[in-house]
């Protein structure tokens, strides 16, 4: 018997009426029964998170910064059962699962840290003008209100703890959603939480399941929303809501940019192999996956069998295998959606170099070249394990190709040139630039977040708690300065 596992409700368990089910997307084996709070539940733990902002704002920094240490040291202690866990209900690779939960562990550590010296205060001499004689401002931060968070499914422990890790580092109470299909991550995370000292009502881990989102979103006790997630619902949930601050990680179809002077057997090497594993890392479900290689075509005669053999050689299968780079999808739904994605681009002329196949949930790594501009995998986000590749003559139509698109997460830029990197930093319209290797890397004390289609604000632990809160100035007057 599997047993149910309860939701987190202003800082104690608590069950509903309604269970769930989570299941396997590699075997379809239960994985756990989850409860689904009633709305009588939301309602109170939402009041709670209200009720408690002004404690929650004024509790000492050592005691949130205690709070979070402990979870980062626990993350660490029980590392094997959580990325066991996340295999489980995501079908990610067990060794990129572990590699999750080390990042997890980073990001409590960083928001521990960052609670101990955020809004330090900083003064500021206003006697430049004889106005301002005698007076001095001091400006310090303060939260904007709770936070509603809302994680997604590919990413289901890291993404959640980027959500509450920056929240309570600066004081705001949060109500966690996790994605349905991958609830149990964020659940460890309310455990872990629940052994601190932090006040009853600063957080609650919710699994309501979608339908309910809208009328989270729509409440006035919860102005800020961090959503990471479609492109789509990213931007109805800011259209419905344009009174409130919303912070919004979206899609993304990255583009790794290969330029002429990165031509040594080693350097086609190091990008092929950085592209192949970085297209299907996570059955390619990251909003940073390479989608698109742009290659000079200078190498791209010598890069693109590179490539097609490095991408063949990613292990598929079962992900609870240490020797599996590539699981399965989401769901077989989420597979069969790339298959006809891919099957569209094949049927309009695109060249299929590998894979293209389908077995259940399972897709197999995919590079295709010469991909029309108008089909659906040349513009949309695939969010699956498959690569294109295309020919352009030099630095501008490289850097003019990443561009030609709705989407500006992140990009690569395999090049050795300093002043090249510094153009393409200047150049490309995404929020982050990585020079050297794919556009996939992120540490997660960096801002990250998009431009265009990509969203709006910035994560990382500084970051997202900059966007949880507001300057107040506080002035001073009849000082002898």
């Amino acid at each position: 018997m599997t047993s149910t596992h309860a939701f987190w409700l202003a800082g104690r368990q608590a069950t509903g009426e309604d269970t769930y089910d989570v299941t396997s997307p590699w075997d379809g084996r239960l994985v756990g029964k989850v409860s689904v709070p009633t709305d009588a539940q939301v309602e109170e733990a939402v009041a709670a998170a209200h009720a408690v902002l002004d404690e929650f704002a004024a509790t000492p920094a050592h005691v949130r910064a205690a709070a979070l240490d402990h979870v980062s040291k626990r993350l660490a202690e029980r590392t094997e059962e959580i990325a066991r866990l996340i295999s489980a209900e995501n079908g990610k690779p067990i060794k990129w699962a572990r590699g999750e939960v080390g990042r997890a562990v980073s990001v409590f550590r960083l928001a521990a840290e960052e609670a101990r010296r955020f809004n330090g205060g900083e003064a500021q001499r206003l006697d430049t003008d004889a106005g301002g004689q005698g007076r001095l401002a001091v400006t310090r931060r303060f939260p904007k209100g709770v936070v509603l968070g809302i994680a997604p499914f590919n990413f289901p422990l890291n993404l959640c703890a980027h959500k509450v890790a920056p929240a309570i580092a600066a004081g705001a109470p949060i109500i966690l959603k996790p994605a349905p299909a991958t609830p149990l991550s964020g659940l460890i995370l309310g455990e872990l939480l629940a052994e601190t000292d932090l006040p009853a009502g600063s957080w609650s881990v919710l699994t309501v399941t979608n339908d309910k989102m809208p009328a989270l979103v729509q409440d006035e006790r919860l102005p800020v929303i961090s959503f990471t997630g479609s492109d789509k619902v990213g931007y109805a949930i800011e259209a419905s809501v344009p009174h409130k601050h919303c912070t919004l990680e979206l899609g993304g179809n990255a583009a790794a940019v290969v330029l002429a002077d990165y031509s040594s057997d080693a350097d086609l090497d190091w990008a092929a192999s950085r592209i192949a594993t970085f297209s299907n890392y996570q059955a390619g479900q990251s909003c940073i996956s390479v989608q698109r290689v742009i290659a000079d075509a200078a190498v791209y005669d010598r890069l693109l069998p590179r490539i097609v053999a490095a991408v063949e050689a990613q292990g598929t299968g079962d992900p609870s295998d240490d020797a599996t780079d590539v699981g399965p999808l989401v769901s077989e739904d989420a597979a069969r959606r790339v298959e006809s994605w891919v099957d569209e681009a094949v049927d309009a002329g695109a060249k299929l170099l590998t894979g293209g196949k389908r077995d259940g949930a399972s897709y197999a790594p995919t590079v295709l070249a010469g991909v029309p501009a108008g089909v659906t995998l040349a513009t949309e986000e695939v969010f699956g394990p498959v690569l294109t590749v295309q020919k352009v003559d030099g630095e501008a139509e490289a850097f003019a190709a990443v561009n030609d698109s709705k989407f500006g997460l992140q990009a690569g830029v395999f090049t050795h040139d300093l002043q090249t990197a510094f153009r393409a930093h200047r150049a490309l319209e995404v929020g982050g630039v990585v020079i050297g290797d794919a556009p996939s890397y992120r540490a997660d004390q960096m801002p990250y977040g998009g431009v265009k289609q990509s969203g709006v604000g910035r994560e990382g632990v500084r970051s997202a708690m900059d966007d949880y809160t507001y300057e107040r100035v506080l002035v001073l007057t009849g000082l002898a300065l």
